[in-house]
């Protein structure tokens, strides 16, 4: 281990709470920023190719969205066991769990993107698609399942790397992708020179050359070993007992990521029944929404590094300062930046929306209603985060499961349909929900029971076993 890894161990096993937390959290906040760039960076150049593009990539994106959140349970659980792995000072588990889950995700990308490319029609034809939309979409999805093992890949790379503390480099990676993807998409969506302009597929084209180059770049520095995991071609052997277990630990971490996902799909349906002005209010307050969670995601990843780490090191106590603290943070931040959305929200949606006075106002009103409990929203993310990271898998994926469809949507229902708010119905569930589910998440956090789950503990007893094993047999 380098020298620069064990200071970074130190920190986070025993050094202040709240520099590790920054460590990890800055880095990991700005990475996630300009993971947005990919589609501010499609958006803005589609757009140039008029309605029929946009809806292209509009009706493609839940179908990737669905595909991509199948597998990220496994990233999910290759960065808790690496993360609690590296915690107990078991370097080879680590090596081994990154070897096994990059393997585990190139062949369930290569399945799930074949099996993508050859639906794609049948898909769309399901989603009723305007047959001027039919084309591009059909070649945009279709690039996409082609990329998506590169998608997985570097998915994975990034999860590993948080969870071993190594957060500088993805950022460095994701940053250089970016750049580039803002170069390529002008490149193949219009052309240049002997290149011919793609139209609405270039844009997937940009995406699929810049994730490949950052899949190389990741498995590279994996294989180099010179940040916390060390990869070796004979690693890749498979392993049935391990690739059982990371399939059953981060299951949930999948239907909870899809739960999270369609949550938000099913409220637009019910958004929709109310009129243009309300939908395209719930759009801006949606892109809102996901713009300000990126500090909170921020701290919340930050917090499921430092939590496995010191589950595996058998400090259950710090992990639980790790997530008090992180929690009170997260709640700070985000009821800061609420109150300051609260005041600026007409603004916002003028930035957005400019020359519609309807839209203005009734994004407004959703942005004010919703920004009344988005610090409860800090502290979900953090509860939810310890529970990942020490194991708790099912725990998470319940809450899920109980915010969007026994909450929020049957809540927002209710509202909208059966008393005179209407579509201000829907915004009042976001708030409430929040408040709802965090003091959920918040008393199963106190009642304690989610440190007693470590995942390296059986391996610690096999090894223990085998060692007491060869003592009495030197002994013999």
């Amino acid at each position: 281990m380098s020298t620069i890894t064990q200071d970074r161990q130190q920190l986070f096993l025993e050094g202040p709470i709240g520099a590790a937390l920054i460590r990890l959290a800055v880095p990991i906040m700005l990475g996630n920023l300009l993971q947005t760039g990919y589609q501010l960076t499609d958006a803005f150049w589609v757009g140039r190719l008029g309605a029929a593009a946009v809806a292209a990539v509009s009706i493609s994106f839940p179908v990737s969205f669905l595909v991509i959140a199948l597998g990220a349970g496994l990233a999910i659980a290759g960065a808790t066991l690496s993360a609690q792995y590296m915690g107990a000072g078991r370097q080879d588990m680590v090596n081994h769990v990154a070897a096994q889950t990059m393997l585990m995700v190139a062949v369930t990308s290569a399945v799930l993107g074949t099996a993508g490319f050859v639906l794609a029609p049948y898909l769309l034809g399901l989603l009723a698609v305007a047959p001027d939309v039919y084309d591009g979409a059909l070649g945009f999805m279709r690039v996409s399942f082609i990329g998506i093992i590169f998608v997985f890949l570097y998915a994975m790379f990034q999860a590993l790397m948080r969870g071993v503390g190594e957060t500088r480099i993805p950022l460095l990676i994701v940053l250089g992708t970016v750049l580039l993807n803002f170069i390529l998409d002008p490149l193949f969506i219009f052309g240049w020179g002997p290149l011919p302009g793609q139209g609405v597929m270039g844009a997937a084209l940009a995406t699929l050359a810049t994730q490949a180059l950052a899949a190389a770049v990741g498995i590279t520095i994996f294989l180099r070993g010179r940040h916390g995991i060390q990869l070796s071609w004979s690693g890749f052997k498979p392993d049935p007992a391990y690739i059982k277990r990371a399939f059953f630990l981060g299951f949930p971490g999948s239907i909870e990521l899809a739960t999270r996902g369609l949550g938000p799909l099913l409220l637009s349906f019910l958004v929709a029944g109310f009129g243009t002005v309300s939908l395209a209010a719930y759009g801006v307050g949606s892109n809102i929404l996901i713009f300000i969670t990126i500090p909170a995601m921020g701290i919340s990843m930050a917090v499921a590094t430092l939590v496995s780490q010191n589950i595996g090191a058998g400090n259950s106590e710090r992990a639980a300062q790790v997530t008090t603290l992180g929690g009170l943070t997260s709640f700070g931040v985000l009821t800061l930046t609420g109150i300051a959305a609260y005041m600026l929200a007409p603004g916002i949606v003028a930035f957005f929306v400019p020359d519609d006075a309807e839209v203005i106002a009734e994004g407004a009103r959703f942005i004010r209603i919703m920004s009344l409990a988005w610090g409860a929203m800090g502290v979900q993310l953090c509860m939810v985060a310890a529970f990942r990271a020490s194991g708790n898998m099912l725990i998470a994926m319940v809450i899920a499961l109980v915010s969007q469809f026994m909450v929020q949507f049957p809540l927002a229902y209710i509202l909208a349909k059966h008393t005179s708010l209407e579509a201000a119905g829907v915004w009042w569930s976001f708030p409430i929900a929040n408040i709802a589910v965090a003091l959920v998440a918040a008393l199963w956090f106190a009642q304690g029971g989610w440190k007693r789950t470590r995942l390296t503990e059986e391996d610690r007893q096999v090894a223990k076993v085998a060692g007491e094993t060869v003592a009495e047999e030197g002994i013999r």
